[in-house]
This record gives structure tokens, sequence and C-alpha cells, in this order.
């Protein structure tokens, strides 16, 4: 898929605001990242690293990377009802915490228009990739593949709030959004476990 220019030509003159040209970056390297092409494979010492901090950012410093084998694995740690719903509730309380300040350095129409546009770039270049992926391993399961493209979908979403904020990369969505960048699926935290495809 190619690149969408009218992005830039909807956004208001975004010399006036920093964190929005970090979006557009964003966007851009959407098509670029590898979707989902290592699952299954061993986690490299950067990605547990990237697990690690993300997990410890979060408020769970006793949680263990998990490492999922397989689609079928996959789907059981997707469909767990043992979701650790503190998990949920420190994601929540990040990702509106990242509202409020972007709303600091922007006006909620210009946040919400560049929010938009991610969503839609990255809608077809994840569904396809999980298409592809899913298909090479014979899996029919719909509503595992929609749960997996709605994961890498609100990983995005995270991840442009934090530049949005003005954000480090140290932050704890935009070391999600690294394990999708290595090709993984991070899950979720069930129990202890961070669960990683």
């Amino acid at each position: 898929m190619e690149y969408d220019d009218e992005f830039d030509e909807d956004l208001p003159d975004i010399e006036d605001y920093p964190t929005l040209i970090s979006v557009v970056r964003f966007n851009k390297l959407i098509p670029s990242i590898p979707w989902f092409s290592e699952v299954g494979e061993p986690l490299d010492q950067d990605s547990v690293t990237a697990a690690r901090d993300y997990m410890d950012g979060l408020g769970f410093p006793g949680a263990f990377v998990a490492e999922v084998e397989n689609w079928e694995d996959a789907a059981y740690a997707a469909a767990n009802p043992e979701f650790n719903s503190e998990w949920w509730d420190a994601e929540e309380q990040l990702r509106m915490a990242l509202t409020t300040s972007a709303l600091e350095l922007m006006s909620e129409e210009d946040l919400n228009l560049a929010l938009t546009h991610v969503s839609a770039t990255a809608s077809d270049i994840i569904n396809n990739a999980v298409e592809a992926a899913t298909m090479d391993a014979g899996i029919e399961d719909q509503e595992l593949i929609r749960a997996t493209a709605g994961s890498a979908l609100q990983s995005c979403h995270q991840a442009a709030l934090v530049l949005a904020a003005g954000e480090e990369d140290t932050h704890p969505f935009a070391l999600k959004y690294r394990l999708f960048e290595h090709g993984h699926w991070p899950i979720a935290i069930t129990g202890s476990s961070f669960n990683i495809f």
C-alpha cells in the first residue's frame, strides 16, 4: 500500500506542532514494519529487554516473559479469561494520561485527525499481514484473526499517542510497539505472564 500524502495536507501547519511532525513520520514508517514475520520464533535479546522494561514501566516488575510457540497457544492466550485486569487498567490509565498531555500541545480536532490517519494507514497493512501469516499457518479462526489485527492496531494508536504527547521512546507503549517492530505479537499479561508470540 502506498503512503497517503493527503495525511500531511489535511493537518494544520505542523511546524507549529512539533509532536505532530513525529506522528507524521511514524505514520510513514508503518508500511515498513515486518508485521508478524517472527511469530513463534525465539525472542532476541532486544525484544526480551523491551518486554521486561514494558512490564516494569507498567507496574508489573514480578511478571515474566512467556514465549508463545504456535498459533494454537496464541489463540488460548488471547482468549484466556484470566486476563490481568490490573494490566488493562494500567494501560488505560497510561492512555488517558497521554491523551491529556497531547491535548496540552494541540487541539482535540488535530489529535483526532492525526490518530485517525494512523489507523487508516495501519488498518490495511496490518490486516493484509495477519491474513498472510494466518494463511501460511492454515489458521481459519476468524476471532483469532480479528484479535491479532486489533492488538496491532491498538498498539499503533498507543505509540502514536506517545509521540503526540512528546514522550520518550522508553514509554511502555513505545516498548510494546517495538515488539511488533521485531515481528512478534505481544498478546497480553495474563496472571504473572507476559505472553508474546
